[in-house]
């Protein structure tokens, strides 16, 4: 197994979920909280579910992230979002 692979898998499924969470649900703040709060404890343990390339990078500036990590999991996280974005734009045609 490739290492790193599924901490970024968990960081683009997780940002996928919360963001199709987000956007379906219209930004309901409950909804919102509770997709994310699903969202970090069942990635929060594999990637940190840091799910926000502004959380990466400060994560990065803090040393805690790698330039390959910071690249990856912010890859990661906007292919999430784009996934969740494209998945509404279906189920709402």
């Amino acid at each position: 197994m490739i290492p790193g692979i599924p901490a970024y898998t968990a960081e683009l499924l997780g940002t996928y979920f919360f963001v199709l969470a987000v956007i379906a649900s219209g930004g309901n703040a409950i909804v919102s909280g509770g997709a994310l709060a699903l969202v970090i404890i069942l990635v929060g343990g594999i990637s940190s579910a840091f799910l926000n390339p502004a959380v990466s990078l400060a994560m990065f500036i803090q040393g805690s992230l790698s330039v390959v990590d910071l690249l990856a999991y912010v890859g990661a996280q906007m292919l999430g979002g784009l996934a969740a974005a494209m998945t509404y734009q279906l189920i709402k045609a």
